[in-house]
């Protein structure tokens, strides 16, 4: 099949305890800690590095500050990892890592690695919910989950110049077997990993004209765990990026973060999944961002009560 998930990512960052408290706290292990670097990793064994010094396997960043500077995809078998690795090459230097990941180049600048998937199972039971002729949970009161665990990183977006757009995407969907699921024509490209089920794996985004991270999402078990993720992190002095949502491409239930190694994280819940018969959406304008997203009343502009 291919690429199956995304196995790693690399930030370069300016300030590692800001960094490593921030992944703490959103609930990701922590596996290893120097004076430069720091490596976290989901449920399911993906890992995040933060760097100070990410060293000379990975290109220049794209945009100024702390960014994302590689993602590495996870191959399901070694004759599909030598067949990717062999098409990437045509026209641009690989390189490979003692630790077997093969680097290169996307046509914005990003790294992207490509190695061995390697998926650790992870027990998943979403939390019982209850509906007239649908009662899921008997005698139980439910109690506050207290730490949210991602369960995975399910989606990358990043945001790429509109000249050259076109290229951009056709590197992921001829070389690396990505297929578009929804192509927004004033927005970008939302494109499905061969061996993934989420509606989408990656997203390229031309909207904001410019080279940069736009956000990393990671799955989580249910709604309950989007929402008291978000109020544990704001809890501990960390800022929102967008209300609490529902989207309409993907239908998943979100909330975003700023995050200090640059753009935003996302805890994500409900995505869709499809298979080979969902059939590419092509968008002429824009859909609307979300179903829903979270009102109170302060949000009205005149707050006075009616009479």
């Amino acid at each position: 099949m291919g690429i199956q998930r995304i196995e790693s990512v690399t930030y370069s960052i300016d300030d590692l305890d800001e960094c490593a408290r921030f992944f703490d706290d959103f609930g990701l292990f922590l596996l290893e800690r120097t004076g430069e670097h720091a490596v976290f990793e989901t449920l399911t064994g993906q890992t995040l590095h933060l760097d100070t010094d990410p060293g000379t396997l990975l290109p220049p960043p794209v945009e100024n500050g702390p960014t994302l500077r590689e993602v590495v995809w996870g191959v399901d078998t070694a004759q599909e990892l030598e067949r990717l690795v062999a098409a990437v090459a045509k026209d641009r230097p690989v390189r490979e890592s003692a630790d077997g990941v093969h680097h290169t180049v996307d046509e914005t600048g990003f790294g992207v690695g490509l190695t061995l998937a390697r998926p650790r199972p992870a027990t998943v039971e979403p939390r019982p919910a209850n509906a007239l002729g649908s009662v899921r949970r008997w005698n139980e009161a439910l109690a506050p989950i207290t730490r949210v665990r991602p369960l995975r990183m399910c989606h990358v977006a990043l945001n790429i110049p509109k000249q050259g757009k076109d290229e951009a995407v056709a590197f992921y969907t001829g070389r690396l077997g990505f297929r578009p699921t929804d192509v927004v024509e004033p927005m970008g490209v939302f494109m499905q990993a061969p061996g993934d089920d989420d509606q989408h794996t990656m997203l390229l985004c031309h909207r904001p004209d410019k080279a940069g991270v736009n956000h990393i999402a990671y799955e989580v078990p249910g709604f309950d765990d989007v929402i008291e993720g978000g109020n544990h992190m704001i809890d501990h002095g960390w800022r929102e990026a967008r209300r609490l949502g529902r989207h309409t491409v993907g239908s998943n239930v979100f909330r975003f973060l700023h995050a200090p190694c640059g753009g935003r994280v996302e805890y994500a819940a409900d995505m869709d999944r499809v298979d080979d018969t969902y059939e590419t959406r092509v968008h002429e304008t824009t859909p609307p961002h979300h179903i829903w997203a979270l009102r109170t009343n302060r949000d009205q502009q005149d707050p006075t009560p009616a009479s």
